[in-house]
């Protein structure tokens, strides 16, 4: 079988097909990545960079060669969904995989959709290119779709541990696709169709962004308050039943919660229909880095330092804690805003070596202050942050440090 895409969701679920004992294609058009992966350099589990070391050439063959795709029974194809500045989605990766998929393809193949989109992409993007070359779906060739719930960074949510859901186009497109995931993953939950299936990972996504706002806003109230929402969420969630943590921070970044709900929201404005609760948190998700800069000057004022020309270090830039992702990544908004007022800003990341904001680079630096302020952005697993204690002024996004002289948002 084939994995179309090698990112950071195409990559592990093609080790975790190796692993299950199917000799594996891996198939990307970057060459980069291909060497990246070549190297040892991708990021992965440390779990995963063992399977790799122990499948690449020999379980697992990665190739960028479109034609080795016609040799084998089936497909899944992995790659990205983003948006682009304007939130709208951008289907050019999908839309060149479905077309490349459908351009190989030869009777019998199963192919599975995974990445999140609009529903109803299936049918238009790869059953529509498949007929168009007479191979009609159900009876020539297979199609399905089933979203992929990679969760990066975390050991006990990888392909194999977690439940599938799949919608097949037919009847025997479900079976055969549920054939092809039953064997690695531990549950597969059939639904009606394509469109549920898509519709299911909109909903999961759509679900965590709307929980997160509200978090955010309810970690704003309790502080007017003077109350720990650390402390209010630790008690709610005593509750065994109708009750789900979700926890404030700077916002939320990566290949999720910053695009999926917007895929939604773009169909829907589509079809004329209105979505208020959906179209508020993600406006108040997208406000949340200049909430944090804002906090941050109002934080530098107690302290009679103006923003302008104040020293400040980011602690973590990455979106969240034991990856080395930066995509969609609050800081990085968080870093160009704070620059763009007159701040020096700086950063440190042991999983980050450069970013670039606008057309600047900057370069993750040892701790070493003195800083007038310093943001806690990202805390990674296993690092050291005792020395916050000797920095004066902290602004603790994560809400999680246990200093007494720490800031929140």
């Amino acid at each position: 079988m084939a994995v179309v895409g090698l990112g950071y969701v195409g990559l592990p679920t093609a080790l975790a097909l190796a692993e299950s004992g199917r000799p594996v294609i891996g198939f990307e058009i970057s060459e980069a990545r291909l060497a990246d992966i070549k190297a040892g350099r991708a990021d992965l589990l440390p779990a995963d960079h063992e399977r790799l070391s122990r499948h690449l050439g020999g379980q697992l063959e990665i190739t960028s060669e479109q034609s080795q795709l016609a040799a084998v029974a089936s497909i899944i194809v992995c790659v990205p969904t983003p948006v682009d500045e304007h939130l709208v989605p951008d289907l050019s990766a999908l839309q060149g995989a479905c077309t490349m998929v459908a351009e190989t393809a030869v009777q019998g193949q199963t192919i599975v959709l995974t990445s999140t989109t609009y529903v109803g992409s299936t049918r238009e993007l790869l059953v529509g290119a498949l007929e168009a070359r007479e191979l009609f779906v159900g009876r020539d060739v297979f199609v399905a779709f089933s979203p992929e719930r990679i969760d990066p960074g975390d050991a006990s949510h990888t392909p194999e541990r977690t439940p599938r859901v799949v919608g097949g186009v037919t009847e025997e497109c479900t079976r055969r696709a549920v054939d092809l995931l039953a064997d690695w993953t531990p549950v597969v939950h059939v639904v009606s169709s394509p469109e549920a299936a898509e519709a299911t990972k909109l909903l999961e996504n759509t679900f965590r962004a709307v929980n997160i706002a509200f978090a955010n806003e309810f970690a704003s109230a309790v502080r007017a308050l003077n109350l720990d929402p650390m402390e209010v969420i630790a008690a709610a969630s005593t509750k065994p039943y109708g009750f789900m943590p979700f926890y404030p921070g700077p916002g939320v970044g990566g290949h999720c919660i910053p695009c999926d709900p917007h895929y939604l929201l773009w169909d829907l404005r589509r079809r004329r229909v209105g979505s208020p609760v959906i179209e508020a948190a993600m406006t108040s998700i997208a406000h949340r880095p200049l909430h944090v800069v804002r906090r941050a000057q109002e934080v530098l004022a107690e302290h009679s330092t103006p923003l302008v020309g104040a020293k400040i270090l980011l602690v973590g830039v990455t979106y969240k804690p034991g990856v080395a992702d930066v995509r969609e990544s609050p800081a990085l908004e968080i870093i160009a805003e704070l620059v763009r007022r007159g701040a020096d800003v700086h950063y440190t990341d042991p999983h980050v070596d450069q970013i670039h904001i606008g057309e600047r680079t900057l370069t993750a630096e040892a701790p070493q202050g003195p800083w007038d302020l310093v943001i806690v952005h990202t805390a990674h697993p296993g690092l050291d942050l005792g020395w916050l204690a000797d920095e004066p002024v902290v602004l603790d996004t994560t809400y999680r440090l246990p200093l007494p002289h720490r800031q929140v948002l």
